[in-house]
């Protein structure tokens, strides 16, 4: 007898890499200048990769407090943070030095200043403290090098490992936008700069840096601010450098040695709960 033929399976179509957000062609010519291009020595490849991060189309939202709006709150902007995306091997991957440092290196890059991590361990000490779950965060702007603006919603469950940090952050910048599980609400975005235009008017905004001339302490510098202005809190996000700050009121240096994004913003969480008498 003869062996029949396999029946021919469907093609697979190709992965669209961007979609399009509502917010206009601006943010999505802006994210697409955060992708580089492909390595001179690769060759083109004939098929779509697999996207690995379709589990993370919704993500789960915390429960709001609705007494919390009639308050005033707290907004955190991230300066310079490290995100971006490159085509390495056959996939889209978020750079960062420990999986890529010998990619960087070929590329010419200095490996430690592709360090997403900052970001993540910066949004765990926002999303983590009492504020944020008193209600009284009122919205997190991530800023990145290459000038994307990112607001996250106050309410996000964050991911709390490395790996699937990235893969949202992957997925944000090549969709422009991530969905709550369930709902079309959208809780990370990117949005139009400049980051000014979504800041309330009757704020105090303040920069942090160690390099400033002006170190206080933060408990007794916040007791001097009114309990009903928005306090905004502009913290660098990389390994090293400085932060703008041409939009700040004041730039604050609060401690005499360097400290990490997260160790900053944990101590002005902390002593903003006892000003708030936040349990």
């Amino acid at each position: 007898m003869v062996r029949p033929f396999a029946a021919k399976g469907k093609k697979r179509k190709k992965a669209e890499r961007y979609d399009r957000d509502d917010d206009g062609e601006e943010s999505t010519a802006s994210a697409k200048k955060a992708m580089v291009e492909n390595e001179p020595d690769e060759q083109p490849e004939n098929e779509a990769a697999e996207e690995n991060f379709h589990e993370l189309e919704g993500i789960p939202i915390v429960p709001k407090d609705p007494k919390s709006d009639s308050k005033a709150g707290v907004i955190f902007v991230l300066e310079r943070a490290s995100l971006e995306v490159a085509k390495v091997g056959k996939n889209y991957q978020l750079l960062n030095s420990d999986d890529h440092s010998n990619f960087l290196r070929r590329n010419n890059r200095n490996p430690g200043d592709y360090r997403p991590d900052i970001l993540h361990q910066a949004l765990l000490a926002i999303f983590d403290s009492r504020i944020a779950k008193a209600g009284r965060l009122k919205v997190v702007y991530v800023k990145t090098e290459k000038g994307l603006l990112i607001e996250i919603k106050p309410y996000v469950r964050l991911p709390r490992t490395q790996k699937r940090f990235y893969g949202v952050m992957l997925q944000l910048l090549q969709k422009l936008s991530i969905t709550a599980a369930g709902k079309r609400e959208k809780l990370f975005r990117v949005i139009k700069n400049p980051v000014t235009q979504y800041l309330p008017s009757n704020s105090r905004k303040m920069g942090f840096s160690h390099s400033s001339d002006k170190l206080v302490k933060v408990r007794t510098y916040l007791d001097a601010v009114e309990d009903d202005v928005d306090l905004v809190f502009v913290v660098g996000a990389m390994a090293h450098g400085k932060i703008e700050t041409g939009y700040t009121d004041d730039l604050l240096a609060i401690s005499e040695y360097p400290l990490s994004a997260s160790c900053c913003i944990a101590d002005i969480c902390k002593d903003l709960a006892d000003k708030w008498n936040v349990g």
